[in-house]
């Protein structure tokens, strides 16, 4: 039985249009129910509408808390519940009650190979560490900060003459492939998790 998606971008969603182009080429048996952005000018929306996806804007009201956002784009995704939610350059912390509502149910992908360098700007820190070998992790969301039990990686060598920008270049092409292979595991039925750890 196909996969039913939805994904959260904040920008050019270049993971969610991977996705989609897996989904195209019959590399991954889903669908995608909705693209959803915080941001309505995020240029990843073009893409879904241009290609027949739904597309909705949640954006965050003046005032408004963590949580009662949240409350919104729960409703927003209940209105046709997916399976996966797929956060693809999505840049909001995501609140315990959203966690909590789709529990197991939120998949990332983080550019390091965690639990190194999580958070913001991974390749920076990888290049600062000096460390020979970064990459790519997908993993099931919780409530700490990329924390959540990891699905799979992919590891990717650091460069003598890397930049930030090179080096996120390259990690970027295996994130390509990753996402939607991490994604077919879970439409297959062959991930599970037991605690802190995910079975294959």
């Amino acid at each position: 039985m196909s996969l039913k998606l939805a994904i959260l971008i904040s920008g050019r969603g270049s993971n969610m249009q991977a996705i989609h182009r897996a989904i195209k080429e019959g590399r991954l048996d889903a669908t995608i129910a909705a693209v959803i952005s915080d941001q309505p000018a995020a240029p990843g929306l073009a893409y879904a509408q241009a290609e027949g996806i739904l597309t909705h804007v949640v954006e965050k009201q003046k005032g408004e808390d963590r949580e009662a956002f949240d409350r919104r784009l729960i409703a927003q995704l209940e209105e046709d519940p997916p399976q996966i939610v797929a956060l693809a350059g999505y840049m909001r912390l995501l609140s315990p009650a959203f966690i909590g509502h789709f529990h197991r149910r939120i998949v990332n992908i983080h550019p390091s190979l965690l639990p190194a360098f999580p958070g913001l700007h991974a390749q920076r820190q990888a290049l600062e560490a000096g460390v020979r070998y970064s990459g790519c992790t997908v993993h099931f969301v919780d409530e700490g900060c990329d924390t959540g039990p990891i699905i799979d990686q992919r590891v990717v060598a650091v460069l003598p003459e890397d930049t930030e920008e090179t080096l996120a270049a390259r990690i970027l092409e295996q994130e390509h492939q990753l996402y939607p292979a991490c994604l077919q595991r879970i439409a297959e039925g062959k991930v599970k998790v037991e605690g802190r750890k995910v079975l294959l």
